[in-house]
């Protein structure tokens, strides 16, 4: 299927239902109301909603948002689209941060001694749960671009060798493969996938992928969902692509993906084989709204035994008992040795499980609706709006949450600024050619994102 980004050129998307009135935040909502609820959504019947007979209600789908929304604490005077940046805390996930916080200021050493390990191999069994994985293939980072900077730091790459990439991707990415590059002598090179105001297709970004790689490709290092454009590009059509190349190479050759994902984290109901990645990055402090300061990398066991730690491990014996016996360390690198040490809020960390729960009680199938249907009843708004043009295509297998658009030739900030006037949070894109942006997601409702479209029905 070819789509162009301009809104006259996509078919429009048959209307959404809405799934009611805008309500109060804060913690009005107790946490077995919103459990029984969310079993309501994960029991896959968003709208039919009904309640066992000892229950004597029948909550509407409305009710079931409402109770998602009573999780956040964020200002109710305010319309806040900027989920893609940094989250607030749903009350789970605060009161576990809270729990644990409480106890390391009691009893810090203690605490720390025996809950530490324990309670970090939970967060990769949650993390490996919700990606269908194993939490041996888990690394705990702070952030995306902690995780991407490990990565490929630790490639072993030489002179002579390649990492392919977009000129879509962000900076971190870039910096990354940059400072990665700069140490090994391997080079860098990118190719546009595609380009604004032409057809867009997932045959023709993966036939231009697939097209760039040549016999120095080392790495391929792509973002899942792009933050400046809110393309979502074809990442399992691309993984194949390069696995068929993988076929006539060496094993010592062979190449490997590498994907930012954070902005499909949280989003998208997918597992992570299914990405036919290698590396699958990702912050957990956004659309999955978990502990700030919390991210994780998945990777396949073979692709992670070929990595160089950049940061000790405090987590992994394997280092700790060869330093102690002062001898060489001979075993493999793994997911938990690319597991930053150090000391850093552990209340944070060790409350990340609580994070992918709130998600799965909710269902991750419910999430990737809820918010497709928010972003396509923004992006039909949009573009019926004169002077918008909007830069994220209308169709979900090429978008996920995150919406950005031009409104004639208003400077995106005086936009943001104008809309943050009227009590609409909005974000500039931090990228050479700036967009303004708007990303929905499971803390909006219908209404919210209707009366941002009459917002800017009336910029001036």
């Amino acid at each position: 299927m070819t789509t162009n980004f301009s809104p006259d050129s996509c078919p429009p998307h048959p209307q959404k239902a809405k799934l009611g009135e805008g309500v109060e935040w804060g913690w009005r909502m107790k946490r077995r109301e919103f459990f029984r609820l969310g079993a309501v959504l994960a029991a896959g019947i968003l709208g039919e909603a009904r309640w066992s007979e000892s229950a004597h209600a029948q909550p509407s789908a409305s009710d079931t948002w409402d109770a998602v929304r009573g999780q956040f604490r964020l200002d109710p005077d305010y319309v806040h689209m900027s989920a893609l940046l940094v989250a607030s805390h749903p009350q789970p996930v605060q009161e576990a941060i809270d729990r644990y916080r409480d106890q390391l200021n009691r009893m810090p050493v203690t605490v720390l001694v025996a809950e530490n390990r324990k309670r970090q191999r939970r967060a990769r069994q949650a993390a490996a749960a919700y990606l269908g994985a194993d939490a041996a293939e888990i690394a705990l980072t702070d952030s995306t671009t902690m995780g991407l900077g490990l990565v490929y730091g630790g490639m072993p790459l030489k002179a002579g060798d390649e990492i392919l990439t977009s000129t879509h991707d962000y900076y971190a990415t870039h910096e990354s493969i940059r400072l990665a590059t700069e140490r090994s002598g391997a080079t860098v090179r990118k190719v546009e996938l595609y380009r604004q105001g032409e057809p867009l297709s997932v045959e023709s970004m993966v036939a231009k992928l697939a097209n760039a790689l040549s016999p120095k490709t080392r790495v391929v290092a792509l973002t899942w969902v792009c933050s400046n454009t809110g393309i979502k590009i074809p990442v399992a059509s691309i993984g194949e692509a390069i696995a068929k190349q993988n076929a006539n190479l060496p094993a010592d050759r062979q190449i490997r993906f590498v994907l930012d994902g954070v902005h499909g984290f949280g989003i998208e109901d997918v597992l992570v084989r299914d990405l036919r990645c290698d590396f699958f990055v990702a912050g957990c402090h956004k659309w999955l709204f978990g502990p700030r300061g919390t991210g994780i990398v998945w990777g396949r066991p073979e692709a992670w035994a070929e990595l160089r730690p950049t940061i000790p491990s405090f987590t992994d014996p394997d280092p700790w008992s060869a330093w102690q016996q002062d001898r060489d360390l001979k075993s493999p690198t793994t997911a938990l040795r690319m597991s930053p040490g150090g000391f850093k809020p552990f209340e944070h960390l060790w409350a990340l499980p609580e994070a992918f729960a709130f998600h799965e009680r909710i269902g991750k199938a419910q999430v990737q609706q809820r918010t497709r249907e928010l972003a396509s009843q923004l992006k039909e708004g949009l573009a019926g709006i004169p002077g918008v043009r909007l830069v994220t295509p209308r169709y979900e297998h090429l978008s996920a949450g995150i919406v950005s658009f031009d409104i004639g030739n208003h400077a995106p900030r005086t936009v943001v600024n104008w809309l943050s006037r009227r009590r609409i949070i909005a974000t500039v894109t931090p990228y050479a050619r700036r967009h303004l942006r708007l990303t929905p997601s499971l803390l909006n409702t219908p209404d919210e994102v209707e009366a941002v479209l009459r917002a800017l029905r009336d910029f001036p």
